[in-house]
């Protein structure tokens, strides 16, 4: 009686995990088909404005001494009319950071730039609350964020603003532009996170504003319009998520106001070339995206919106609850394998939404990237076991994203890596491995347990799909360990690089050290004035 009753629990789980991953792939179908059926809007110059808004660009940074001053120097020589703009960069760091984050900023100020530094009594509500303290001496009806690991193109705001401004435009709370990549080919690692991200800015986020669904703000390469985050209905920036930027896109939105996606404006940034960074920034957006849903999950589904936007909001909500769901799968799979157990046969039918992922990626890729799309596809296989290894860091962010409020904003580190030859395990930023390492071997045992299983009783199904957990799980760890060779290095004093690094090009060397590039002289003139 016991063993069918093991039996019984076995299969239900089993049941319910395979659903629920069933209906992930199905999800990633309904967006490329959305997207699909609409043509791609061709490229307009932006138009010509007779008088442009007041612009505040603000840069929230902590810790950041590698980049600092690259992001400093890009932002600085934005085309747009310098009496209209205003830069903040909100330094919460405690480290060198801040004295090189001084000096870039007052070799912009010598120039005639109107950029200040930003600094709070304490790092409350992080990120969030550094956008909330500096809003009081933001002079911009716009404002512009931009995370410390990107570089805007001069033209970023000449073309994102006219969505704002154009006739009808009036409710568009923020615009949300596309991230592109300056070390996708840097290492198979930032290969899969260019393709990924490529998926959910090539497609996810412009078939839901195509459609009209609700999307959210990335956080960093968009605009808001001030009037959007004051609105008492929207309620401002807050910090009991970690992803303060979809949590305002969502309140705003459910106050009546929309977003724009212009994924014809690209703003480059760097993708973490160290797979435990890339790791905690996966688990932030996990844990961050669970809060967001547990906060609003109940108020998108009493709105007035559609039951199909509803739908296409909750699920966009719950994208990350597909890790815990994989996991559960592993889990079970592997006594059902051993122990024999049959499962239902229809489940089979459901094998067609696992087609939903490559479809989405490959079409993004054809979208975004036509003369190179096959060979980044071809990261995909690595993708997927990337994928399958990131379901115990990002099921464990989101148990703590069901059972709490805000949390600690735990940063993901920028080391300035761009070419194939730049370093960064000297860096004291490196993060160490944990515990979580082992447990990532610890299951690759496992399934490895399950794949023998498998093969002994002839299931060549349940056999490939753990040989993908084993495969995964051993990446992970083989990296991490990998990649925590050699001892980091502190930074030097003197100017804040690696003390050890392998000497820099003379722009990039003078770039670190705070020397502004050359601003645009379109910019000297002020467009528009």
């Amino acid at each position: 009686m016991l063993v069918i009753a093991a039996e019984s629990l076995l299969k239900f789980v089993y049941v319910a995990g395979a659903i629920s991953v069933a209906l992930y792939g199905l999800n990633a179908l309904w967006l490329t088909l959305e997207l699909w059926r609409r043509p791609r809007p061709a490229y307009t110059p932006p138009p010509v404005q007779n008088e442009w808004p007041r612009v505040t660009v603000q840069l929230p940074i902590y810790n950041e001494r590698h980049v600092v001053t690259r992001l400093v120097n890009a932002v600085a020589a934005l085309d747009y009319p310098h009496n209209k703009l205003q830069i903040q960069l909100l330094d919460d760091s405690d480290d060198d950071t801040r004295a090189l984050a001084d000096d870039v900023a007052a070799a912009w100020r010598a120039r005639g730039v109107n950029i200040s530094v930003v600094r709070r009594p304490e790092r409350t509500g992080y990120k969030a609350g550094a956008l909330a303290y500096a809003m009081d001496d933001a002079t911009g009806e716009f404002i512009a964020i931009f995370d410390a690991d990107f570089l805007p193109t001069p033209d970023f705001l000449r073309r994102v603003l006219p969505s704002f401004l154009a006739a009808g435009s009036g409710d568009v709370a923020f615009v949300q532009a596309r991230w592109d990549h300056v070390n996708r080919n840097y290492s198979p690692l930032t290969r899969c996170q260019a393709l990924a991200l490529d998926g959910h800015f090539g497609v996810e986020q412009p078939a839901r504003s195509a459609a009209g669904y609700a999307f959210g703000f990335n956080g960093s390469a968009g605009v808001w319009r001030r009037a959007a985050i004051e609105d008492p209905a929207v309620g401002g920036w807050s910090a009991d998520t970690l992803c303060e930027d979809l949590d305002l896109a969502y309140r705003a939105q459910l106050a009546g106001w929309r977003g724009a996606f212009v994924d014809q404006v690209a703003a480059p940034a760097e993708v973490p070339p160290q797979l435990i960074a890339f790791k905690r920034q996966q688990a932030r957006w996990a844990k961050g995206s669970v809060q967001t849903l547990r906060k609003l999950g109940g108020r998108v589904w009493r709105s007035p919106w559609s039951l199909t936007k509803r739908i296409a909001a909750l699920a966009h909500l719950g994208n990350y609850l597909i890790h815990p769901m994989l996991l559960l799968l592993l889990l079970v799979t592997v006594p059902i394998v051993w122990l024999n157990v049959p499962v239902p046969a229809p489940l089979a039918a459901l094998s067609f939404t696992s087609l939903g992922p490559p479809l989405l990626y490959a079409f993004a890729q054809r979208r975004l990237h036509a003369d190179a799309w096959l060979p980044n596809f071809l990261a995909l296989p690595l993708l997927m076991l990337f994928g399958m290894g990131l379901a115990l860091g990002n099921s464990i962010a989101v148990w703590h994203g069901l059972r709490s409020t805000g949390g600690s904003f735990a940063r993901t580190p920028k080391f300035h890596v761009q070419a194939s030859a730049d370093e960064w395990r000297q860096s004291s930023y490196r993060l160490p491995i944990s515990r979580e390492t082992l447990l990532e071997a610890l299951l690759a045992l496992y399934a490895g347990a399950g794949v023998v299983g498998a093969v002994y009783w002839g299931n060549l199904w349940a056999a490939a799909f753990l040989s993908l957990f084993a495969l995964g799980f051993t990446l992970m760890f083989g990296i991490e360990v990998w990649q925590s060779r050699g001892p980091a290095m502190q930074p030097s004093p003197a100017t804040g690089t690696r003390s050890t690094a392998p000497p820099r090009p003379a722009t990039q060397q003078r770039a670190r050290q705070g020397a502004p590039a050359q601003r645009p002289e379109a910019n000297e003139r002020g467009i528009g004035d």
